[in-house]
């Protein structure tokens, strides 16, 4: 039971393709005794991708949870002056919600949740999967390794040969990157070879 009594957000952004491969980790942390507040952002909410609909990722993700995901700024503003959460996970995290955290941008529930963690001086844990971020999103990257209480989940290119921009996060290294930022270290490797 390594994450008992650790209160986690747990937020969701619009890479439905990796979705799926992060949900195992939810379950994980669950089962672990971690105390899950999940948050969706808008896309998460409300798209119906071909990896599945949005209404049975949010049954799912309750199942899981027990608890409603927060999906408003006015939902995931008391996460600053309430203080609950020990962390704040955002898996995956799109180059959308990258840039935006990178440039002060708050205006959807997973900033604002990741704006209330940072307020308090406690850690974001970000696992990266976007297909620009050796690209336009580069130097978002650059500036948020760089920035205090931020942390990432290893992260590497999941597809060099055809799409030389991408980078995805090992999801599996999710809970390994939480414990290592509960004391304020960041897991090391950072950089990582996700193919052979």
């Amino acid at each position: 039971m390594r994450f008992a009594g650790i209160h986690i957000g747990f937020a969701l952004t619009g890479s439905h393709c990796t979705i799926p491969d992060v949900l195992p980790y939810l379950q994980q942390l669950q089962e672990e005794g971690a105390e899950l507040t999940p948050i969706f952002s808008a896309a998460v909410l409300t798209t119906d991708t071909r990896f599945g609909k949005a209404k049975e990722l949010y049954q799912k993700v309750v199942a899981i949870t027990g608890k409603e995901p927060l999906t408003t700024i006015v939902e995931a503003e008391p996460i600053g002056p309430q203080n609950k959460l020990d962390l704040v996970v955002v898996a995956p995290c799109t180059g959308n919600t990258l840039a935006k955290l990178a440039q002060g941008i708050t205006d959807s529930s997973v900033t604002m949740a990741c704006k209330a963690q940072l307020r308090n001086n406690k850690p974001v844990v970000l696992a990266v999967a976007t297909n620009d971020g050796l690209s336009g999103n580069a130097r978002n990257l650059g500036i948020l390794l760089n920035r205090r209480n931020v942390y990432f989940v290893p992260f590497g290119q999941d597809a060099p040969h055809t799409k030389q921009t991408s980078l995805n996060a090992k999801m599996s290294l999710i809970p390994e990157t939480i414990l290592e930022a509960l004391r304020q270290r960041q897991i090391q490797p950072v950089l990582i070879p996700l193919q052979d």
